[in-house]
């Protein structure tokens, strides 16, 4: 199941004016571009920023998402025609033969379950062509970026057009392990109601994330740091085997 930011449609409305500087999104672009990519799979595309900037660059691109709020809002956005839009999961796209499969921001850290960890993967092995490259990101846990997610460091007021004001923020609720869980609020001035979106994100320790890949049947290329957040992100680039 998908979180409420996404799945509800009042807070899927809001999602991108609630996070308008999606910089870290530059690098995939660059990534994509190095690699020649002409046809891409973007699982996890939520509202469709990236699948839209791939696709208005010219390049094929496939959006894929379970959220159907989400893609209701990227659907409606200019130039989303250029985009397939799936809502589902990556294991149900078969092989599409695209060269390159992406999972940005919090994507691979929402998916929680093992079981369906490793189907995404298997999924994104079968969309690629051979050859093909699956790049992701995942937080670095010993950075403990979770201490961070507290009400005084996110409280925010956002004036959102045709809304109205909203006032969110966001509380940590759980700490299990490698699974840390937190909740986002959100109060909408207009009429007072007040909706929350629970999230719960997996942290994977490289070793984990690398055996994983090997055990999905991808040769791991690099892992390397975000640029716009050095030293709190691995970034993995594997590619499924030419051979």
């Amino acid at each position: 199941m998908a979180d409420e930011i996404f799945t509800h449609a009042r807070l899927a409305a809001i999602y991108d004016p609630l996070d308008p500087d999606r910089g870290d999104l530059v690098p995939y672009l660059g990534l994509a571009h190095r690699l020649g990519a002409r046809r891409v799979l973007d699982i996890g595309c939520g509202t469709g920023v990236f699948a839209l900037l791939l696709a208005e660059r010219g390049i094929d691109v496939v959006g894929v998402d379970p959220a159907r709020a989400s893609l209701d809002v990227a659907r409606a956005k200019p130039g989303a025609e250029r985009v397939r839009w799936r809502c589902g999961y990556a294991t149900e796209l078969g092989p599409l033969a695209v060269d390159l499969a992406t999972m940005t921001a919090n994507v691979a850290q929402a998916i929680v379950d093992r079981d369906a960890w490793e189907d995404t993967l298997r999924g994104a092995h079968d969309a690629l062509r051979p050859g093909g490259h699956l790049v992701f990101e995942t937080r670095v846990p010993s950075r403990r970026a979770w201490e961070e997610w507290n009400r005084g460091a996110s409280y925010r007021e956002t004036e959102v057009p045709g809304v109205g004001t909203v006032t969110s923020w966001v509380d940590v609720t759980s700490l299990d392990g490698p699974l840390v869980t937190f909740r986002w609020t959100y109060v909408f001035a207009e009429d007072g109601q007040v909706l929350t979106s629970d999230t719960t994100l997996r942290f994977r320790e490289r070793p984990e994330v690398e055996a994983d890949l090997a055990e999905g049947g991808f040769e791991l290329v690099d892992v390397r740091g975000a640029p716009d957040r050095p030293g709190r992100e691995f970034v993995f680039v594997a590619r499924r085997p030419a051979g």
